[in-house]
Protein backbone atom coordinates (compact mmCIF):
# COMPACT_ATOMS: atom_id res chain seq x y z
CA UNK A 1 0.00 0.00 0.00
CA UNK A 2 1.22 3.48 -0.83
CA UNK A 3 2.14 5.50 2.24
CA UNK A 4 1.02 9.13 2.08
CA UNK A 5 2.74 10.10 5.31
CA UNK A 6 5.86 9.16 7.21
CA UNK A 7 4.21 10.00 10.53
CA UNK A 8 0.71 10.68 11.83
CA UNK A 9 0.53 12.08 15.35
CA UNK A 10 -2.60 12.16 17.50
CA UNK A 11 -3.18 14.45 20.45
CA UNK A 12 -3.30 18.04 21.61
CA UNK A 13 -2.84 21.18 19.55
CA UNK A 14 -3.11 24.23 21.76
CA UNK A 15 -1.91 27.73 22.51
CA UNK A 16 1.03 28.02 24.90
CA UNK A 17 0.97 31.46 26.48
CA UNK A 18 4.62 32.11 27.38
CA UNK A 19 5.87 35.05 29.41
CA UNK A 20 7.58 37.64 27.26
CA UNK A 21 8.56 40.68 29.26
CA UNK A 22 6.63 43.22 31.32
CA UNK A 23 4.31 45.99 30.13
CA UNK A 24 4.73 49.70 30.89
CA UNK A 25 2.24 49.19 33.72
CA UNK A 26 4.34 46.43 35.24
CA UNK A 27 2.09 43.56 34.12
CA UNK A 28 3.54 40.36 32.65
CA UNK A 29 3.11 40.13 28.86
CA UNK A 30 2.17 36.70 27.46
CA UNK A 31 2.86 35.65 23.88
CA UNK A 32 0.43 33.22 22.20
CA UNK A 33 2.69 30.46 20.84
CA UNK A 34 1.22 27.54 18.91
CA UNK A 35 2.03 24.35 20.81
CA UNK A 36 1.16 20.81 21.82
CA UNK A 37 3.70 18.02 22.11
CA UNK A 38 2.57 15.82 19.19
CA UNK A 39 2.62 18.77 16.79
CA UNK A 40 6.02 19.90 18.06
CA UNK A 41 7.27 16.43 17.09
CA UNK A 42 5.74 16.76 13.61
CA UNK A 43 7.20 20.24 13.09
CA UNK A 44 10.71 18.92 13.76
CA UNK A 45 10.13 15.87 11.55
CA UNK A 46 9.07 18.18 8.71
CA UNK A 47 12.33 20.08 9.11
CA UNK A 48 14.11 16.75 8.68
CA UNK A 49 12.32 16.12 5.38
CA UNK A 50 9.50 13.85 6.53
CA UNK A 51 5.83 14.08 5.49
CA UNK A 52 3.51 14.42 8.46
CA UNK A 53 -0.15 14.70 9.38
CA UNK A 54 -1.92 15.68 12.59
CA UNK A 55 -5.07 14.09 14.02
CA UNK A 56 -6.87 16.14 16.66
CA UNK A 57 -9.42 18.82 17.49
CA UNK A 58 -9.33 22.60 17.96
CA UNK A 59 -12.16 25.00 18.77
CA UNK A 60 -14.07 26.89 16.10
CA UNK A 61 -12.51 30.13 17.33
CA UNK A 62 -9.67 32.50 16.47
CA UNK A 63 -7.09 30.30 18.17
CA UNK A 64 -8.26 27.22 16.27
CA UNK A 65 -8.08 29.10 12.97
CA UNK A 66 -4.61 30.38 13.81
CA UNK A 67 -3.38 26.88 14.77
CA UNK A 68 -4.65 25.36 11.53
CA UNK A 69 -2.92 28.03 9.45
CA UNK A 70 0.30 27.53 11.47
CA UNK A 71 0.32 23.79 10.70
CA UNK A 72 -0.44 24.46 7.04
CA UNK A 73 2.42 26.97 6.85
CA UNK A 74 4.79 24.36 8.34
CA UNK A 75 3.68 21.74 5.82
CA UNK A 76 1.88 19.53 8.36
CA UNK A 77 -1.25 17.99 6.80
CA UNK A 78 -4.49 19.16 8.47
CA UNK A 79 -7.00 17.01 6.58
CA UNK A 80 -7.91 15.32 9.89
CA UNK A 81 -7.76 18.37 12.14
CA UNK A 82 -11.36 18.70 13.31
CA UNK A 83 -13.17 21.73 14.73
CA UNK A 84 -15.54 21.67 17.69
CA UNK A 85 -18.27 24.32 17.74
CA UNK A 86 -19.09 24.06 21.44
CA UNK A 87 -15.68 23.82 23.10
CA UNK A 88 -12.88 26.36 22.89
CA UNK A 89 -9.32 25.63 21.81
CA UNK A 90 -7.21 24.42 24.75
CA UNK A 91 -4.88 27.00 26.36
CA UNK A 92 -1.79 26.52 28.51
CA UNK A 93 -0.05 29.28 30.46
CA UNK A 94 3.65 28.59 30.87
CA UNK A 95 5.45 30.16 33.81
CA UNK A 96 9.24 30.10 33.33
CA UNK A 97 11.67 29.88 36.25
CA UNK A 98 15.17 31.39 36.44
CA UNK A 99 16.88 28.21 35.16
CA UNK A 100 14.56 27.93 32.13
CA UNK A 101 12.43 25.16 33.62
CA UNK A 102 8.70 25.76 33.66
CA UNK A 103 5.31 25.24 35.25
CA UNK A 104 2.01 24.84 33.34
CA UNK A 105 -1.50 26.07 34.07
CA UNK A 106 -4.03 24.53 31.68
CA UNK A 107 -7.41 25.95 30.64
CA UNK A 108 -9.02 22.69 29.62
CA UNK A 109 -12.21 21.92 31.48
CA UNK A 110 -13.07 20.93 28.84
CA UNK A 111 -10.74 21.93 26.01
CA UNK A 112 -11.25 21.14 22.33
CA UNK A 113 -8.34 18.67 22.21
CA UNK A 114 -10.34 16.37 24.56
CA UNK A 115 -13.23 16.22 22.07
CA UNK A 116 -11.72 13.76 19.57
CA UNK A 117 -14.10 10.80 19.35
CA UNK A 118 -13.93 7.27 18.06
CA UNK A 119 -16.03 8.10 14.95
CA UNK A 120 -13.27 10.51 13.84
CA UNK A 121 -10.70 7.71 13.58
CA UNK A 122 -10.47 6.97 9.86
CA UNK A 123 -8.82 3.56 9.40
CA UNK A 124 -7.66 4.12 5.82
CA UNK A 125 -6.05 7.40 6.89
CA UNK A 126 -4.15 5.79 9.81
CA UNK A 127 -2.95 2.98 7.53
CA UNK A 128 -1.56 5.55 5.08
CA UNK A 129 1.41 6.30 7.41
CA UNK A 130 4.66 4.51 8.21
CA UNK A 131 4.61 5.50 11.89
CA UNK A 132 2.05 6.59 14.49
CA UNK A 133 2.98 8.84 17.42
CA UNK A 134 0.98 9.63 20.57
CA UNK A 135 1.25 10.87 24.16
CA UNK A 136 -1.01 10.79 27.22
CA UNK A 137 -2.88 14.10 27.00
CA UNK A 138 -5.27 12.25 24.69
CA UNK A 139 -5.79 9.63 27.43
CA UNK A 140 -6.95 11.80 30.35
CA UNK A 141 -10.69 11.52 29.59
CA UNK A 142 -12.84 8.62 28.43
CA UNK A 143 -14.04 9.76 24.98
CA UNK A 144 -10.66 10.81 23.62
CA UNK A 145 -9.05 7.80 25.36
CA UNK A 146 -11.28 5.45 23.34
CA UNK A 147 -10.39 7.31 20.14
CA UNK A 148 -6.67 7.03 20.96
CA UNK A 149 -6.96 3.30 21.68
CA UNK A 150 -8.82 2.73 18.39
CA UNK A 151 -6.15 4.61 16.42
CA UNK A 152 -3.36 2.62 18.13
CA UNK A 153 -5.13 -0.69 17.39
CA UNK A 154 -5.56 0.22 13.71
CA UNK A 155 -1.91 1.32 13.49
CA UNK A 156 -0.62 -1.84 15.18
CA UNK A 157 -2.70 -4.17 13.01
CA UNK A 158 -1.43 -2.38 9.91
CA UNK A 159 2.18 -2.85 11.04
CA UNK A 160 3.02 0.82 11.63
CA UNK A 161 5.92 1.74 13.87
CA UNK A 162 4.37 2.95 17.15
CA UNK A 163 6.07 5.85 18.95
CA UNK A 164 5.08 7.00 22.46
CA UNK A 165 6.07 9.86 24.77
CA UNK A 166 4.17 9.81 28.10
CA UNK A 167 4.59 13.60 28.49
CA UNK A 168 3.16 13.46 32.02
CA UNK A 169 1.34 16.65 33.10
CA UNK A 170 0.02 15.95 36.64
CA UNK A 171 -2.50 18.87 36.75
CA UNK A 172 -4.49 17.30 33.90
CA UNK A 173 -5.22 13.98 35.61
CA UNK A 174 -8.09 13.29 38.01
CA UNK A 175 -5.73 10.94 39.86
CA UNK A 176 -2.10 9.88 39.52
CA UNK A 177 -3.31 6.25 39.61
CA UNK A 178 -5.20 6.84 36.37
CA UNK A 179 -2.12 8.55 34.88
CA UNK A 180 0.01 5.51 35.80
CA UNK A 181 -2.53 3.11 34.27
CA UNK A 182 -2.67 5.06 31.01
CA UNK A 183 1.11 5.39 30.73
CA UNK A 184 1.34 1.63 31.33
CA UNK A 185 -1.15 1.13 28.49
CA UNK A 186 0.99 3.30 26.18
CA UNK A 187 4.14 1.40 27.22
CA UNK A 188 2.45 -1.91 26.34
CA UNK A 189 1.68 -0.73 22.79
CA UNK A 190 4.80 1.08 21.55
CA UNK A 191 7.99 0.05 19.75
CA UNK A 192 9.82 3.33 20.31
CA UNK A 193 9.68 5.09 23.68
CA UNK A 194 10.93 8.52 24.71
CA UNK A 195 10.64 8.91 28.47
CA UNK A 196 12.05 11.49 30.90
CA UNK A 197 13.87 10.40 34.06
CA UNK A 198 11.03 11.87 36.16
CA UNK A 199 8.45 9.79 34.27
CA UNK A 200 10.67 6.72 34.60
CA UNK A 201 10.84 7.24 38.37
CA UNK A 202 7.05 7.77 38.49
CA UNK A 203 6.49 4.41 36.76
CA UNK A 204 9.16 2.35 38.55
CA UNK A 205 9.70 4.03 41.91
CA UNK A 206 13.47 4.26 41.45
CA UNK A 207 15.67 7.30 40.80
CA UNK A 208 18.32 5.06 39.25
CA UNK A 209 17.85 5.43 35.48
CA UNK A 210 19.45 2.11 34.53
CA UNK A 211 17.51 0.21 37.17
CA UNK A 212 14.26 1.90 36.11
CA UNK A 213 14.94 1.22 32.44
CA UNK A 214 15.55 -2.48 33.08
CA UNK A 215 12.34 -2.73 35.12
CA UNK A 216 10.36 -1.35 32.15
CA UNK A 217 12.21 -3.44 29.57
CA UNK A 218 11.42 -6.58 31.59
CA UNK A 219 7.76 -5.57 31.97
CA UNK A 220 7.28 -4.55 28.33
CA UNK A 221 9.20 -6.84 25.94
CA UNK A 222 7.57 -4.96 23.02
CA UNK A 223 9.90 -1.97 23.67
CA UNK A 224 12.46 -2.17 20.87
CA UNK A 225 14.18 1.13 21.62
CA UNK A 226 13.86 3.21 24.77
CA UNK A 227 15.45 6.63 25.06
CA UNK A 228 15.61 8.19 28.52
CA UNK A 229 16.10 11.97 28.58
CA UNK A 230 17.78 13.41 31.65
CA UNK A 231 17.71 17.13 30.92
CA UNK A 232 21.02 18.70 31.94
CA UNK A 233 22.48 15.18 32.37
CA UNK A 234 22.13 14.07 28.75
CA UNK A 235 20.33 10.97 27.44
CA UNK A 236 20.66 7.19 27.32
CA UNK A 237 19.42 4.71 24.71
CA UNK A 238 18.48 1.12 25.66
CA UNK A 239 18.29 -1.25 22.69
CA UNK A 240 18.68 -5.03 22.37
CA UNK A 241 20.83 -5.30 25.50
CA UNK A 242 22.95 -2.27 24.58
CA UNK A 243 23.11 0.91 26.64
CA UNK A 244 24.53 4.05 25.08
CA UNK A 245 24.90 7.39 26.85
CA UNK A 246 25.49 10.81 25.31
CA UNK A 247 26.35 13.92 27.30
CA UNK A 248 24.16 17.01 26.85
CA UNK A 249 25.10 20.11 24.88
CA UNK A 250 24.75 22.66 27.66
CA UNK A 251 24.76 26.29 26.67
CA UNK A 252 24.51 29.71 28.22
CA UNK A 253 21.80 30.84 25.78
CA UNK A 254 19.04 28.65 27.26
CA UNK A 255 15.92 30.71 27.98
CA UNK A 256 13.25 28.01 28.39
CA UNK A 257 12.96 24.27 27.91
CA UNK A 258 9.51 24.09 26.23
CA UNK A 259 9.66 21.59 23.38
CA UNK A 260 13.12 20.18 24.18
CA UNK A 261 11.78 16.69 24.84
CA UNK A 262 9.57 16.82 21.75
CA UNK A 263 12.53 17.89 19.61
CA UNK A 264 14.57 15.00 21.00
CA UNK A 265 11.73 12.53 20.39
CA UNK A 266 11.26 13.71 16.81
CA UNK A 267 14.96 13.31 15.99
CA UNK A 268 15.04 9.79 17.45
CA UNK A 269 11.89 8.85 15.52
CA UNK A 270 13.43 10.30 12.36
CA UNK A 271 16.58 8.20 12.91
CA UNK A 272 14.49 5.03 13.27
CA UNK A 273 12.51 5.85 10.11
CA UNK A 274 15.82 6.10 8.23
CA UNK A 275 17.72 3.20 9.81
CA UNK A 276 15.07 0.81 11.15
CA UNK A 277 14.45 -0.07 14.80
CA UNK A 278 16.23 -3.42 14.90
CA UNK A 279 19.93 -4.24 15.05
CA UNK A 280 21.16 -0.68 15.63
CA UNK A 281 24.85 -0.61 16.55
CA UNK A 282 26.36 1.33 19.45
CA UNK A 283 27.79 3.78 16.92
CA UNK A 284 24.37 4.33 15.39
CA UNK A 285 22.71 4.81 18.79
CA UNK A 286 25.42 7.32 19.70
CA UNK A 287 24.89 9.16 16.42
CA UNK A 288 21.11 9.25 17.07
CA UNK A 289 21.58 10.62 20.61
CA UNK A 290 24.16 13.17 19.49
CA UNK A 291 21.85 14.68 16.89
CA UNK A 292 18.80 14.51 19.19
CA UNK A 293 20.67 16.15 22.10
CA UNK A 294 22.04 18.84 19.79
CA UNK A 295 18.62 19.69 18.37
CA UNK A 296 16.99 19.82 21.81
CA UNK A 297 19.74 22.08 23.09
CA UNK A 298 19.09 24.51 20.23
CA UNK A 299 15.34 24.69 20.89
CA UNK A 300 15.96 25.84 24.49
CA UNK A 301 17.39 29.10 23.08
CA UNK A 302 14.03 30.06 21.57
CA UNK A 303 10.59 30.91 22.97
CA UNK A 304 7.92 28.38 22.10
CA UNK A 305 8.67 25.35 19.95
CA UNK A 306 6.33 24.58 17.08
CA UNK A 307 7.31 27.46 14.79
CA UNK A 308 10.99 27.62 15.71
CA UNK A 309 12.26 24.05 15.37
CA UNK A 310 15.88 23.94 14.15
CA UNK A 311 16.80 22.87 10.63
CA UNK A 312 19.00 19.83 9.99
CA UNK A 313 21.97 21.93 8.80
CA UNK A 314 21.70 24.11 11.91
CA UNK A 315 21.90 21.06 14.20
CA UNK A 316 24.84 19.54 12.32
CA UNK A 317 26.72 22.85 12.37
CA UNK A 318 26.03 23.25 16.11
CA UNK A 319 27.33 19.73 16.89
CA UNK A 320 30.39 20.22 14.66
CA UNK A 321 31.22 23.44 16.53
CA UNK A 322 31.22 21.72 19.94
Amino acid sequence: MNKNFDVIALGELLIDFTENGVSGQGNPIFEANPGGAPCNVLAMLNNLGKTTSFLGVVGKDQFGTSLRSTLNSLGIDTSHLYENQEVHTTLAFVHTFEDGDRDFAFYRNPGADMMLNIEQIDEAYIKSARAFHFGTLSMTHEGVRKATAKAIDVAKEAGLLISFDPNLRPPLWSSMELAKDQIAYGLSKCDLLKISEEELEFMTGTKDVKEGAHILLAQYPNLKLMNVTMGKEGSTAFHEGREVFHAPFLQENTIETTGAGDTFGACALNYVLEHGIEGLTEEQLYEMLEFSNGASSLITTKKGALRVMPKKEEVLAFIAGK
